[in-house]
């Protein structure tokens, strides 16, 4: 399928994405890759951080900002705020992730950008919400990380907590955004009204903690930090082979675990008094998974993936991306795509997920240069003249 080809469920909804780094414009991201118009507002000169971002070569911007248009706007000045309101009046959504107050502060708040444009959702990720007495606060993905639990939990007990080596935080809360963005949308369709949605880092990271909190208000027990396995849940670990590359198991399931045992050729561990059901295994978990270390050291990764696979116990290998490029499932089902790009000749990226059996997303474009979209956007929606854009762009508010 050609780039000019797709479409997606969003091909009708305009979005206009103000903010930067990864909190918003991953929400962003999101929309376009299911077919949404994104306009991309940046300050004139120097653009979105995330231009710059990225270990070794900086192509972060490549897939945050895929699918998106590129305009240029000074939101500190009358005129540029003039302009936006302008533009957001011919949009469904508006996705901002300033600090909270900024965008009062200019003038672009929900109930004067929804005055001419009633129907208008608007998207407003930040570190502790709109609203409490931490609104007013910074907040990066990683403090979200810490204060909604997870980072408490990450890494070995022996050792401070640790952190995933992604901005999850950040990406937790864009995620929610743009499931409360559809969900607004979908309203609007009864109510012909829009509304704010309201997305807050730490509580998109709180969401994902489980029953750590009625653990904690119910049993009075607190989750620590357990490493690589998750305790009482047995087996299910990273084990050894014999060339030294890592395998990871989960066989925690009674019906998995025989299977297991049949593949180790030791039935009777499932009938063992130490393993034979859920909690029993939880029990025994180190001396379960050193019996399972010891048989799986005795096989390259290769064959015993192949032995557990033709038992149907769950197991995989520990990828990076040159694993993940190398993959038949990745290849097969294209979930790394190229994608066409002036500047960088191999560009690869993952796809969009999820796939939709008839109203497929797909990635148009990567991330566009700063305001390479002035004129399609300024003088194709908002009607601007030649001399008129040249006189904005002389005096920096676009």
């Amino acid at each position: 399928m050609s780039a000019e080809s797709l479409s997606g469920p969003l091909q009708d909804i305009r979005v206009v994405e103000l903010g930067q780094l990864i909190a918003g414009p991953f929400c962003g991201q999101l929309m376009g890759d299911l077919g949404a118009e994104v306009i991309k507002v940046e300050p004139p000169g120097v653009g979105d951080p995330m231009r710059e971002w990225g270990q070794g070569i900086p192509v972060w911007w490549s897939v945050i900002a895929r699918n998106k248009k590129s305009i240029t706007l000074n939101l500190r000045e009358k005129e540029g705020q003039a302009l936006l309101k302008r533009l957001v009046a011919q949009a469904d959504v508006v996705i901002e992730n300033f600090r909270p107050g900024t965008m009062e502060k200019w003038g672009l708040d929900y109930p004067t950008l929804a005055a001419s444009n009633p129907g208008l959702v608007m998207v407003r990720v930040s570190g502790f919400g709109q609203t409490g007495p931490y609104a007013r606060r910074a907040g990066y993905g990683s403090i979200g990380e810490a204060m909604g639990g997870i980072r408490y939990l990450a890494g070995d007990p022996d050792r401070p907590p640790s952190r995933v080596g992604l901005s999850i935080g950040d990406s937790l809360a864009a995620t929610f955004a743009c499931v409360g963005a559809l969900a607004a949308l979908h309203s609007r369709e009864t109510t012909g009204r829009g509304q704010v949605v309201d997305s807050a880092i730490y509580e998109a990271v709180l969401a994902m903690m489980e029953s750590t909190v009625p653990e904690y208000t119910e049993g009075g027990t607190i989750r620590e930090r357990s490493g690589a396995i998750l305790p009482k849940i047995a087996p299910s670990n990273v084990y050894p082979t014999s060339g030294g590359e890592m395998v990871v198991m989960g066989a925690n399931q009674d019906s998995v675990f025989a299977r297991l045992c049949q593949a180790m050729g030791r039935e009777t561990l499932a009938v063992d008094e130490r393993f034979r059901d859920h909690a029993a295994r939880g029990e025994h978990q180190a001396e379960l998974d050193a019996l399972i270390g010891q048989w799986s050291a005795g096989y390259s990764a290769t064959a015993l993936l192949e032995i557990l696979e033709n038992h149907s116990v769950p197991a995989g290998r520990i990828y990076r991306v040159p694993e993940m490029l190398n993959d038949p499932q990745y290849v097969a089902r294209e979930a790394i795509v190229a994608v066409a790009h002036q500047r960088f000749k191999n560009l690869k990226m993952q796809n969009v997920v999820p796939r939709l059996s008839e109203t497929p997303g797909g990635i148009r474009w990567a991330g566009p240069e700063l305001g390479e979209h002035n004129k399609d956007v300024l003088q194709g929606l908002l009607g601007m003249n030649d001399a008129e854009l040249a006189d904005l762009t002389e005096r920096g508010i676009v």
